[in-house]
């Protein structure tokens, strides 16, 4: 009942954001509102839009599953081709084993202690988005991560709503939902120090972790 509740929730919420593409007749989901609107909704849907058996389900839907040499030649095309779209973006992209992680800084995706999206970022998803969907024998996990400002709680529930919206417009570009994991980590994660401003800047971050579906 749960997972239906939440299903439900989630597609309501994004049919009340599409419209009708005048030219091309399809339905598409406004920008403005996966950035805004889900910034809003994100409390309640974060820590749900997750699967129990992500690798069945995307199996069991025709995805065929990678193995031995080819996990690594794989993984090294889908590396470069992200390399090559986000060239000069902010976004890096980097490999720790079979995985591919590409680190999110907030000072290019989300004002100051907001959740919404930068209108201006929305391109650099769209290009993650066109490779996520090239390479779609992957599972993706997203991650949030916020500076120790502020009380635990309110950091955690950012770090969801972040990592949540980002999941939300990738899945609005074509991305499949079910290859998705989403986690908010508030400030339980640093890769910096917070005492100084330059660190807290590095700590605050969406993380996309690219794994093989195997």
């Amino acid at each position: 009942m749960k997972k239906f509740l939440t299903a439900l929730v989630a597609t309501t919420f994004l049919i009340g954001c599409t419209s009708t593409d005048p030219f091309t007749g399809e339905q598409r989901t406004s920008r403005t509102a996966i950035g805004a609107g889900l910034g809003a909704a994100g409390g309640a849907l974060a820590g749900l839009l997750i699967a129990d058996n992500r690798k069945g389900a995307l199996i069991g839907a025709g995805v065929g599953a990678l193995g031995g040499g080819l996990i690594g030649n794989y993984q090294d095309r889908q590396a470069d081709k992200l390399r090559a779209q986000l060239q000069n973006t902010g976004v890096s992209v980097t490999r720790q084993g079979d995985r591919i992680i590409l680190n999110m800084p907030s000072n290019i995706t989300f004002g100051s202690d907001q959740a919404a999206i930068r209108s201006d970022f929305y391109r650099v998803l769209d290009s993650v988005a066109l490779v996520l969907k090239e390479f779609n024998q992957t599972l993706v996990d997203v991650y949030g991560h916020t500076d120790s400002d502020g009380s635990d709680q309110y950091n955690q529930q950012l770090s969801e709503r972040r990592a949540l919206n980002v999941t939300q417009y990738l899945i609005s570009r074509g991305t499949d939902r079910r290859r998705f994991y989403v986690q908010g980590y508030g400030e339980t994660r640093p890769i910096a120090s917070n005492a100084s401003a330059q660190g807290k800047e590095q700590n605050r971050r969406v993380e996309i972790q690219i794994a093989p579906l195997t």
